[in-house]
């Protein structure tokens, strides 16, 4: 995993590079369609099976798409067996419900807005055939179970309506259901008024049949949404991370400045955790950009910073944990600081790796893999887009300098993948000895962007699995192959199959989805 360390002998055979193929895009629109704000898609999360995928928009609405590919579980054994499903298995998904997740609101007290826009999803553990998640705007966080429910109908009645015209008034007493005005004790003014005509007598032995409706199930189904808890008021600042605890009972959330942690079953209550927030704002220094739980370990857990540190928690150390565990920060080369230089070493996104080994972190230039057991720098950073460093001023003019991207990694931990500019993603493999560094465009046509990439790997750490940046890359709105990028389209949301080759990214109000 070491991939810059020089004490790291190269294995004799390296992961080959994926070749990437597209497998279907949901939301693509036509040349020159209008992108509505409000359908632009803003999270992405598959479940920890990988047979559903949610996707949340700046509109509020949330998305779950189901796996339709997967093995038959009743097919014979011998067929199971004959099967490669490694490469006959083509993912494929297919749009099952959404629902409205949030509503714009307005906080009188602040007289500021609180849009609708979903920040983040995470799946909860499911049960008895339902599907839970967790959702959450800036400052509302939602928990949310959607089931199957069969469709009720009413069938026919129960006796046949030309038999019931023989019984008198009994046939025409579903169209006497017209409110009249009645007196007391039931009487009513009108004396035609009357389920029974007075001339009416019961046959001998009664009424062969009741004319009454029955509700019966058909086999078609509808999907539910219901929202089951609203954990509330408890940020001051934007919400930018939830996580759920490997214990299923619990989950944090985290602003700028505080991180909290709830039990699922409570929402009226949550506990103040992390709390960076100085006595005089004026000392602030640095804010919190992301946080997750570690993926086994119930006490321990992540979060970024706004000047490039990852600090370990241990909650059981002590109830409110101002002090970390652990540090994990780069040291600055003598004489590279520069205007940008804390700008751009805020981290936007962190995801732990092989069970929680490793930490994945994204920059504004490059992802950074950090061992947990060495805090002394990352093991290996990928740049993403070094071709845009000369032009940070600009970037910094348009505020593209601010964008968030997020990070994902392959289940096996031994590839990482992150968005760029111009709808592109890049995809590196993080295994000992690996040159992989592919550009994937979010498009039916992923690999019309291919970059080549280093024959052998760099030895220093920086450069240990990086792709060789070409000259030329300082002209004007050019890449590092020669193509023009745009800073108005922006791959900021993807994720990766927890066990499969196959990533989803968002592209405006697209979702892309690809396999290798």
């Amino acid at each position: 995993m070491n991939g810059g360390d020089e004490g790291v002998v190269a294995p004799e055979e390296p992961l080959q590079s994926l070749e990437w193929k597209f497998s279907q895009v949901f939301g693509e629109r036509a040349a020159g369609e209008e992108v509505q704000e409000v359908d632009i898609i803003s999270a992405i999360e598959f479940d920890k099976s990988g047979d559903h995928l949610a996707t949340g928009d700046r509109g509020g609405r949330v998305v779950l798409f189901e796996r339709t590919d997967s093995k038959d579980p009743h097919g014979s054994r011998k067929d199971l067996e004959s099967t490669d499903y490694s490469n006959s298995r083509h993912p494929e998904f297919r749009y099952k419900t959404e629902f409205q997740s949030h509503e714009p609101e307005f906080d009188y007290l602040k007289s500021l807005e609180i849009e609708e826009k979903i920040n983040k999803i995470k799946w909860c553990q499911t049960a008895n055939g339902s599907v839970f998640l967790l959702s959450t705007n800036d400052k509302t966080i939602k928990f949310w179970k959607v089931q199957e429910k069969k469709v009720k109908k009413i069938s026919d009645m129960n006796i046949d309506p030309s038999k019931a015209n023989g019984n008198g008034s009994i046939a025409s007493s579903s169209n006497s259901c017209i409110l009249k005005p009645h007196l007391a004790n039931g009487g009513s003014s009108d004396k035609t008024y009357s389920y029974l005509s007075s001339d009416f007598s019961f046959p001998p032995g009664g009424l062969p049949s009741l004319r009454l409706p029955s509700v019966v199930a058909s086999h078609e189904t509808s999907l539910l949404a219901r929202c089951r808890r609203v954990y509330a008021h408890a940020h001051d600042y934007h919400i930018n991370s939830i996580s759920n605890n490997s214990d299923g009972e619990t989950f944090i959330s985290a602003d700028d400045l505080r991180i909290n942690l709830w039990n699922l079953e409570i929402s009226n209550q949550s506990f103040n955790i992390v709390d960076v927030k100085p006595a005089n704002m004026e000392d602030l220094t640095e804010v919190i950009t992301s946080a997750e739980f570690h993926p086994t370990h119930c006490h321990t857990l992540a979060y970024s910073s706004s000047k490039g540190s990852i600090r370990l928690v241990d909650l059981r150390q002590s109830a409110l944990c101002d002090s970390h565990a652990k540090l994990f920060e780069e040291q600055e080369a003598p004489g590279s600081r520069s205007f940008f230089t804390e700008i751009i070493a805020s981290i936007s996104d962190i995801k732990f790796a092989r069970e929680g080994r490793y930490i994945l972190s994204r920059d504004y230039m490059s992802l950074k893999l950090w061992d947990i057991n060495m805090d002394s720098g990352p093991v290996s950073t990928f740049r993403v887009h070094e071709y845009l460093r000369p032009k940070l001023c600009d970037l910094y003019e348009n505020d593209s300098i601010f964008d968030k991207f997020e990070c994902c990694l392959s289940g096996d931990g031994s590839r990482v993948s992150t968005g760029s500019y111009s709808n592109l993603f890049r995809v590196f493999g993080c295994a000992p000895g690996s040159t992989e560094a592919t550009t994937l465009e979010a498009s039916k046509n992923p690999m019309r962007r291919q970059v080549p990439t280093p024959s052998r790997p760099s030895r220093s750490i920086g450069n240990s699995i990086t792709r060789v940046v070409r000259r030329g890359a300082e002209n004007t709105g050019v890449d590092a192959n020669g193509n023009s990028f745009d800073f108005t389209t922006k791959l900021l949301h993807l994720a990766w199959h927890p066990s499969e080759n196959s990533i989803a990214c968002a592209a405006a109000n697209s979702l892309y989805m690809y396999y290798a």
